[in-house]
């Protein structure tokens, strides 16, 4: 019987994670996910850069544009640091998700941000998560260095 208990509670939860959505909602400003992030004193992503030395993380209290959110479950953004240069933000323990219509928005993220390389598998894994087509994810070849973010909490301001 605890044998069958357990095959149920794990088959449940895989359904559960497969069907994941991203969840609803505007992104209005003042909404807020994960801890609650006071906007004030934020600084702009473009001073980031400057702040990272290697590998060692950096708190971040952040003020940027997101221009691109997974669209399978709201588990990861894409922030626009310059024209040329993005910043890649995953959430801290993926305690919280966000909803695709955050995309074009301005937030605050409160985190930890870090240079980091990221391999090529894991390029290609966000890019099929973003829904890129195959030639697309199969033309990522090399890792790519990447300024990430741990957003403990983010909230829209614009």
């Amino acid at each position: 019987m605890k044998k069958q208990f357990i095959l149920l509670a794990i088959v449940t939860l895989s359904a559960v994670f497969a069907n994941a959505q991203p969840p609803e909602g505007k992104a209005l400003p003042g909404d807020a996910y994960g801890a609650v992030v006071n906007a004030k004193g934020a600084d702009p992503i473009t001073t980031l850069p400057a702040k990272l030395d290697g590998d060692n993380p950096v708190a971040a209290k952040i003020k940027a544009k997101v221009l691109d959110v997974c669209p399978k479950k709201g588990c990861w953004l894409k922030l626009e640091i310059n024209d040329s240069t993005t910043a890649f933000v995953k959430m801290k323990d993926y305690a919280f998700f966000l909803p695709t219509a955050i995309k074009g928005k301005t937030i605050v993220l409160d985190g930890e941000a870090v240079l980091k390389t990221t391999s090529v598998e894991e390029l290609r894994h966000y890019a099929e998560d973003a829904k890129k087509s195959k030639e697309e994810i199969e033309a990522i070849t090399k890792p790519k260095e990447e300024i990430r973010l741990t957003a403990n909490g983010i909230v829209v301001v614009k």
